[in-house]
């Protein structure tokens, strides 16, 4: 074998590690972008469990507000069913889309429910009521935190992705640009504020 021969060896076992090192990476911080929609799902899970709790204690004092109270129930199924896909696939834009637009729907009917229930002094002096408004809060802050965890996890998939020559590889393994979960009301991007003081 020549010194020409070795030469382009060397040069094309360089390439092929390269290579593997920029698909390995992707991989990585695809799995890490996954692994940071899990800790949403275990929040909003956590969230959604609290909920029919919520509806449940507010019925006896707000029973001629079930047009309310139902809407809240339907937006929480609507939300669970969007998380439930997001949470099999978060590289799925359209689904990491889904349970925005159904997070922006529970949010808002939350809020209206939280504005109805400040008329009723009874509901506001019920532990069981105090102590899910409470749980809730906790979990709204987790939910915010972990939303930012995942977008930061998002930002950098998708930074070294679209790198060159990082951009060349991952078009050819088909790796997707994956979706930030960006609420766009503003009413949503902040936590649901659940007080009764």
């Amino acid at each position: 074998m020549d010194t020409g021969s070795i030469i382009t060896l060397v040069v094309i076992f360089i390439i092929i590690f390269y290579v593997v090192g920029i698909y390995n990476r992707l991989v990585a911080l695809k799995n890490r972008f996954k692994n940071a929609y899990a800790q949403i799902d275990v929040q909003l899970t956590r969230r959604y469990d609290l909920i029919p709790n919520l509806v449940e204690t507010a019925k006896g004092y707000m029973a001629h507000e079930k047009e309310t109270l139902e809407a809240v129930i339907q937006a929480r199924n609507q939300a669970v069913s969007a998380n439930q896909t997001a949470a099999k696939n978060p590289d799925d834009s359209g689904a990491i889309q889904g349970i925005v637009g159904a997070e922006a729907m529970l949010t808002g009917t939350l809020g209206k429910f939280f504005a109805l229930s400040e008329s009723y002094p009874d509901l506001k002096a019920n532990e069981t009521m105090n102590n899910v408004m409470e749980e809730l809060s906790t979990t709204e802050n987790k939910v915010a935190f972990s939303r930012q965890a995942y977008n930061d996890s998002v930002m950098t998939y998708n930074t070294y992705k679209e790198q060159f020559p990082n951009s060349i590889i991952s078009n050819q393994f088909n790796f997707k640009d994956a979706e930030l979960f960006v609420v766009d009301e503003p009413e949503v991007k902040k936590a649901v504020k659940v007080s009764f003081s």
